[in-house]
C-alpha cells in the first residue's frame, strides 16, 4: 500500500467516526446519510479528493495528502480554495462551498471561508455533518461575532479586570486561538473569566464553554462563583440565563452552557473510561503516575466531538496543560483562555506568548488588592544541621497504620547535609517539630500579633500526611487545646470540604495543617499566618502557596472569625521554619529591603539625596502598609495635604526601578522603539526625581510621620524575653507621668481650640451640634502624638487610682471627661456616658413625678436617644432617621410617640443630659 493509500485509509476512518458516509463517485447515493463524503468528485478544475455533501448539497472539500507532506500542508490551502471556487459537476442547484479541510493520516486542518480574514487551523478530526448544517444556518460565524463586542459596563470592576476583559475582546477579534490572563491571587481571575464567558455566550453566540480545574475543591469554588455572578446589564443571575453544570459523572445534560469539570474527568471521558472519584481529590499533576507504560492517548468521542465546546477556560493553567493531559485542550476545536497568577516559560509558550493581562502581585499590593507579608524566622539546630542516630534499639512506626514497635537498627542513620530530606519522612524527630511550634506559640501574642486574644487563622504546610499528623498532635499539646483547635485539611482527611469551610467561615479551627490541598487556588481570606515546615523547590508553587495569605479582608469580616482583630487585614506573616525564604523562588520583588530602618529615617535619607533602589522600595512598602491602615476619611485628608494618594506615591517610587515603565516612558518621550542605555538612564533619573519630590518638603515628612505614629505599633522581634519577675514595675509609673505630661503640653498647645469647644466648660446647647467635628479633629492631633484616650485613662488610673473609674473602654466623647479632669474642672474621672446616664435617671424621675408619665414606648425612645447623646454629645431631629432609630419608624415614629412637643423633648434632653 502506497503512502497516499495509507493516508486515505486513515482519513476515511476519521470521516466515518465523525458521522460521514464515505462513497466512491461511481457508487454515489446522497440519500444514504445526511452527511456524505464522495471520493474523487469531478469539478471544473479537476477531481477533488473528497466532496462533502450535507442534505444532498455540496458544502465542503477535503484535500488528502500523504503523511510526509504534513509539514508543508499549508501550501495545499490554495488547492483547497481552487476546488471550493470550482463548478461541481452534475450539481444543478445553487450552492456554496464554505468549508475546506487539508488532511494527512496524522494531521487535519480546517478553514471556514465565511470568517472575515479566514484562517486555517489544526483540528483533532473532522466536524460532524450536523455541525456544518448548524453553522450554515447561523447568521454569522463566532469569529465574526467576536469582532463586535459592545463596550464593557465597568461598574463594580477593578481596573486590572477591565484591562484583561478588553484585551481578551481584542484577542478574540483578531482570531487568536489562545490567550493568557496573568493576574495576582485575589485580584479576581475567576470573576474576570466569568464575565468573559458571559460575553462570549451572549455576543459571540457560542454554544458551550468548558471551565477546567484540576481538583474537585477548585471546581466547587468555581461553581459557587458562577452561581453568584450577576451581569451588570441583566438583573438575573448567570445561572438563570445560562445552564451551569459541574460534572460529577460522564454525562453532560442538555441545555448546559457552562460545564465545570476537573481535567481528570474530562480526560477519562475522552478516553472512554470510568473515573475513580478519588482521582479528582488530588492535583492532576499527581493523577498520571510514573508507570512504565504511558497512558493511552485520547481518541475521538462521537458523544462529545471536537466541536462540542467553543471555548475552554483553564484555571491554574500553569500546572494543568502539559504533557499527556494537554490532549484535553487540543482535542476540542475551541479558543483557550488560561488563568494563572504564576506563569512559567512553558505557560507563555503554550499560549503563544499572547498575554492579555499582566497584573503582578507587587502591583496588587500597591493597589490594595493584596496585602504584603512580613517574614519571621524560626531556626533550630536539627532543621539546619540535621543529626545522627547511632546504631541502637530504637522505636519504629508504620507510616500508614501508625503502629509502633521497638527494633534494633541495622546501621547508623544520618539525616545531615545532603540527607536532611529524610527528616519527617524517613526519620521523625518530635523535638524538632515541638521546638518550632513552641516558638510560634511564645511569639504569636508578643512579636507577631500582640493585641490579639486568639491565635490568628494559621496555615501550616507539612511535607506529607504523616508529617501533618505529627504536627497536629504537637500543636494541640503545646497550645493545650482540643481537636477543634487544629485540624488537618488534606485530600486524605475525613470530609476535607467541611473542614475547609469551617476554617474559612467559623471560629474553629484556628490552625489548619495541609500538604497541598490549600496550597493553591483555594480562597481562605482570614489567613494571617503561614508556617512553612517543608521546603519548596518550585518558584511557581511557592508563589501560589504564599498567595494563601495575600487576600485582603475588611475588619467586620475578619472579626467574624477573629473577634479580637482591631483593624483591616493589612499584612500577613510568613513563619519560615525551614529556610524556604532564603532562596526565594518568586520573581516578585521583595518590597522590604531595610526592615531595621525606620520610616522617619528612610524619608530623611531620601531628603538628603539617597536614591538607591533598596531605600526607595522600602519606603514604598511602608507607604503601602500605611495606606491599608487609613480610613477613607484619612485617605482623602492625606491626598489633600500631600497632593497625591499614598498608594500613588508608593507606585511612583516602585516605577522608578521598573524596567518596563522606564522603557515605555523612554519610548514615549524620545519616540524610538529601541532606546539605548544612556537614554534609559536619563529617563530613570527623571522618574526618581519625580518620585522623591514630595519627601523634600519637611511638612510632608512630618505629616506622614504623625499619621504613621497614630497607626503603627513597634514590634520587638529581636530581644527574647524570659519571666524573671511578676508584678508592677516602678517604670510603669514613670511612663504614666510621661504620658500625662505630654497631654498637659498638648492642652497648652491647643488651648484656643479647646476654648472653642465651650461644651467642655459650660452647658451652652447652641454650641453642641458643631462640637462633634471639632472634637474629632482635636483627637486626630492627639493620636498623631501617639496618645489615645484609652492610654490616657490607664495612665491617670495608675497615678490617681482613687479618682479614676477603672475598666473603661473609652470613647471619643470621653475626651471631654479627660480634659475637664486634667484642667481641674472635676475631681473624679468618670466616663462621659456615666454622667449622661446619671443625668438621664434624674431627669426622667423629675418628669415622671408630675401628672403625666412617660409611657413604656416613649421610654424606649428616650433610652435610645440617651445612648446617642453619650456617644455624640447631642441629638438632632435628622439623626432620628438613622440607625438605630429607623427600626422604630424614624422621625415620624418619634412624632407619633410624642406628638407636637417632640422638638421640646429633644431640646430638653440635649440640655439636661450633658449638664
Amino acid at each position: 500500500m502506497t503512502p497516499e493509500e495509507q493516508a486515505r485509509q486513515v482519513i476515511d476512518k476519521k470521516l466515518e467516526q465523525s458521522g460521514w458516509v464515505v462513497q466512491d463517485k461511481n457508487r454515489l447515493n446522497l440519500t444514504a446519510s445526511s452527511g456524505v463524503a464522495v471520493r474523487e468528485f469531478p469539478t471544473s478544475t479537476g477531481p477533488v479528493d473528497y466532496a462533502l455533501f450535507v442534505d444532498g448539497m455540496p458544502v465542503g472539500v477535503v484535500e488528502a495528502k500523504k503523511s510526509s507532506e504534513g509539514e508543508n500542508i499549508t501550501v495545499v490551502e490554495m488547492q483547497s480554495s481552487r476546488y471550493a471556487n470550482s463548478i461541481f459537476k452534475w450539481v444543478q442547484q445553487d450552492y456554496e462551498i464554505r468549508f475546506a479541510y487539508e488532511a494527512t493520516d496524522k494531521l487535519v486542518r480546517f478553514t471556514d471561508y465565511k470568517d472575515i480574514k479566514y484562517r486555517s487551523r489544526t483540528v483533532f478530526s473532522f466536524h460532524r455533518p450536523e455541525t456544518l448544517r448548524a453553522l450554515l444556518a447561523q447568521p454569522d460565524t463566532i469569529r465574526n461575532n467576536m469582532k463586535h463586542f459592545p463596550e464593557l459596563d465597568e461598574t463594580g470592576f477593578r481596573a486590572c479586570q477591565v484591562n484583561a476583559i478588553r484585551n481578551l475582546d481584542n484577542s478574540f477579534a483578531e482570531n487568536r486561538p489562545r490567550a493568557l490572563v496573568q493576574m495576582a491571587t485575589g485580584a479576581g481571575k475567576t470573576f474576570t473569566a466569568i464575565t468573559a464567558a458571559y460575553r462570549l455566550l451572549k455576543y459571540a453566540k457560542m454554544n458551550r464553554i468548558l471551565f477546567l480545574v484540576d481538583t474537585k475543591s477548585l471546581g466547587e469554588q468555581a461553581e459557587r462563583e458562577f452561581l453568584a455572578y450577576t451581569p451588570n446589564e441583566d438583573p438575573r443571575s448567570f445561572s438563570r440565563i445560562y445552564g451551569v453544570c459541574r460534572l460529577k459523572n460522564s454525562f453532560i445534560p442538555d441545555g448546559t452552557h457552562i460545564c465545570i469539570s476537573t481535567i481528570q474527568r474530562m480526560y477519562s471521558i475522552l478516553k472512554g473510561e470510568e473515573l475513580d472519584e478519588g482521582a479528582e481529590e488530588e492535583s492532576f499533576a499527581d493523577f498520571i503516575t510514573a508507570d512504565s507504560q504511558s497512558p493511552r492517548e485520547v481518541v475521538y468521542n462521537k458523544k462529545y466531538p471536537l466541536e462540542f465546546f467553543d471555548c475552554i477556560i483553564v484555571d491554574e493553567c500553569h500546572r494543568s496543560i502539559y504533557n499527556v493531559w494537554s490532549q484535553v485542550l487540543t482535542y476540542f476545536d475551541a479558543f483557550i483562555i488560561g488563568l494563572t497568577a504564576t506563569p512559567d516559560k512553558r505557560t507563555f509558550a503554550f499560549f503563544n506568548e499572547n498575554v492579555v493581562s499582566e497584573y503582578t502581585r507587587e502591583q496588587a499590593i500597591v493597589d490594595g488588592v493584596n496585602v504584603g507579608e512580613d517574614i519571621f524566622l524560626i531556626e533550630t539546630d536539627i532543621t539546619k544541621n540535621g543529626a545522627r542516630l547511632m546504631k541502637q534499639l530504637i522505636e519504629y512506626r508504620d507510616r500508614l497504620s501508625r503502629a509502633k514497635r521497638w527494633q534494633q537498627m541495622d546501621e547508623d542513620e544520618d539525616y545531615t547535609g545532603t540527607n536532611k530530606g529524610k527528616l519527617d519522612r524517613a526519620v521523625v524527630n518530635p523535638s524538632q517539630i515541638r521546638a518550632v511550634i513552641r516558638t510560634f506559640k511564645e511569639n504569636v501574642f508578643t512579636s507577631l500579633y500582640p493585641h490579639r486574644k486568639e491565635v490568628p487563622k494559621t496555615l501550616i504546610f507539612a511535607k506529607d500526611d504523616s508529617h501533618a499528623d505529627d504536627i497536629i498532635q504537637i500543636v494541640r499539646d503545646e497550645f493545650g487545646e482540643g481537636n477543634e483547635f487544629c485540624r488537618k485539611i488534606t485530600y486524605r482527611a475525613d470530609n476535607p470540604e467541611a473542614a475547609l469551610s469551617s476554617f474559612r467561615n467559623d471560629y474553629y479551627p484556628r490552625i489548619a495543617v495541609t500538604v497541598s490541598m490549600i496550597a493553591v487556588g483555594i480562597d481562605v481570606k482570614p489567613i494571617e499566618c503561614l508556617i512553612f515546615m517543608r521546603d519548596v523547590h518550585s518558584r511557581n508553587y511557592y508563589e501560589q502557596m504564599i498567595g494563601r495569605g495575600t487576600r485582603v479582608l475588611a475588619l467586620d469580616d475578619l472579626q467574624k472569625v477573629t473577634p479580637s482583630a482591631t483593624g483591616n487585614k493589612d499584612h500577613f506573616v510568613i513563619i519560615d521554619a525551614v529556610g524556604v525564604t532564603k532562596s526565594r523562588k518568586s520573581d516578585t520583588r521583595p518590597l522590604e529591603r531595610k526592615p531595621s530602618v525606620s520610616m522617619k529615617e528612610l524619608m530623611m535619607n531620601v531628603a538628603l539625596g539617597s536614591k538607591d533602589e533598596n531605600t526607595l522600595t522600602s519606603l514604598a512598602n511602608r507607604l503601602i502598609r500605611l495606606n491599608s491602615q487609613l480610613s477613607n476619611t484619612e485617605r482623602k485628608q492625606f491626598e489633600r495635604r500631600i497632593g497625591a494618594p499614598a498608594g500613588k506615591i508608593a507606585e511612583n517610587l516602585l516605577n522608578a526601578f521598573d524596567e518596563d515603565v522606564i522603557r515605555d516612558r523612554t519610548q514615549a518621550n524620545i519616540g524610538v522603539i529601541e532606546p539605548d542605555d544612556e537614554q534609559l538612564m536619563e529617563v530613570q533619573k527623571n522618574l526618581i526625581k519625580e518620585a522623591v519630590a514630595p519627601f523634600q518638603n519637611p511638612d510632608v515628612r512630618e505629616y506622614i510621620e504623625n499619621v504613621r505614629r497614630s497607626h503603627d505599633q513597634i514590634i520587638d522581634n529581636v530581644n527574647l524575653d524570659t519571666v524573671i519577675y511578676v508584678g508592677y514595675d516602678t517604670q510603669r509609673e514613670e511612663n504614666a507621668d510621661r504620658v500625662i505630661a505630654s497631654f498637659q503640653d498638648f492642652i497648652e498647645e491647643n488651648k484656643d481650640e479647646i476654648i472653642a469647644l465651650r461644651i467642655i466648660y459650660d452647658q451652652k446647647y447652641a454650641d453642641r451640634p458643631m462640637a462633634v467635628e471639632q472634637l474629632k479633629a482635636l483627637y486626630e492631633k492627639l493620636k498623631a502624638k501617639g496618645i489615645t484616650i484609652e492610654r490616657l485613662w490607664d495612665c491617670y488610673a495608675i497615678r490617681q487610682p482613687d479618682k479614676v473609674k477603672r475598666g473603661t473602654m473609652a470613647k471619643i466623647t470621653d475626651l471631654i471627661s479627660v480634659i475637664r479632669f486634667a484642667m481641674g474642672y472635676t475631681d473624679q474621672l468618670t466616663p462621659f456616658a456615666d454622667r449622661v446616664n446619671y443625668n438621664f435617671m434624674q431627669w426622667t424621675l423629675r418628669r415622671n413625678t408630675g401628672a403625666v408619665h412617660f409611657t413604656e414606648e416613649q421610654m424606649d425612645w428616650l433610652r435610645l436617644i440617651k445612648d446617642h447623646i453619650a456617644a455624640s454629645l447631642s441629638i438632632l431631629p435628622e439623626d432620628l432617621d438613622l440607625m438605630p432609630f429607623d427600626r422604630k419608624g424614624g422621625l415620624l415614629g418619634f412624632y407619633d410617640a410624642f406628638g407636637d412637643g417632640y422638638q421640646e423633648i429633644l431640646a430638653e434632653m440635649n440640655r439636661e443630659l450633658v449638664a
